[in-house]
């Protein structure tokens, strides 16, 4: 009976995990890791959602992108009108954007138009938790989509189970609490998100950029009043 009972506990927890998602791994070391992921949204009947990959972008225009990418804690009316409005932070630090912008060059350039590229890094502050950041993006014609599914968020790996974090870096692990920024704001693309994007809380964790707006050369300016991220 004993056996049975672990045959069908196993049984039901295969079948409320989440599918598994292709992937191909682009650079991973014991902590970080940037990857390829097919992206269910893309259909092949449809040629229309197909991304503009593979796509050559100089790491210095990435760096950029990365660095002028800041964050914000959301607070309703009641919180601002008692605290004010949540400092606003960079997302990446200095030494985060070295790490990746190479990387997620090499991934766009690497793509396929059915994949989009994820990103994770973590920083152990236990034996069982570490602070982590994850996201996506992916690119649709001079247009950069940048989504940040966890940011400098403590996360506890469970005893037992599946370790979500790392499987889906683009999956929250906790509600959203933050909205996202870009500068130059005049490179943020407006969006009208659909019934969807709102109930699933995609309008403040997705960001869409004018590659053109952009530089490819020099060093681009964080969000005025962004207080730099901490190094990990």
């Amino acid at each position: 009976m004993c056996r049975l009972a672990v045959l069908i506990m196993g049984v039901l927890l295969a079948a409320c995990a989440l599918p598994h998602v292709p992937s191909r791994i682009v650079y991973e070391d014991s902590t970080n890791f940037v990857r390829l992921e097919l992206d269910e949204e893309v259909l092949q009947t449809q040629p229309g959602s197909r991304h503009s990959h593979p796509l050559i972008l100089p790491v210095e225009q990435v760096s950029n992108i990365l660095r002028g990418l800041a964050i914000r804690e959301h607070r309703i009316w009641i919180q601002q009108t008692i605290s004010g409005s949540a400092p606003i932070e960079s997302v990446f630090s200095d030494h985060e954007i070295s790490l990746m912008a190479p990387r997620l060059a090499q991934a766009l350039a690497k793509a396929n138009a059915d994949e989009r590229v994820t990103f994770y890094l973590s920083h152990p502050q236990t034996s069982i938790k570490r602070e982590i950041t994850s996201g996506g993006l992916y690119v649709k014609g001079n247009q950069l989509h940048f989504i940040l599914g966890n940011h400098r968020l403590l996360y506890g790996i469970p005893a037992y189970g599946m370790v979500y974090d790392r499987r889906y870096p683009m999956m929250p692990t906790v509600p959203k609490a933050f909205d996202l920024y870009f500068s130059p704001p005049e490179a943020v693309v407006k969006q009208n998100p659909s019934i969807w994007s709102r109930l699933a809380g995609r309008t403040k964790d997705e960001i869409v950029i004018d590659l053109q707006k952009v530089p490819a050369y020099g060093t681009a300016t964080p969000l005025p009043g962004a207080t730099p991220s901490p190094a990990l």
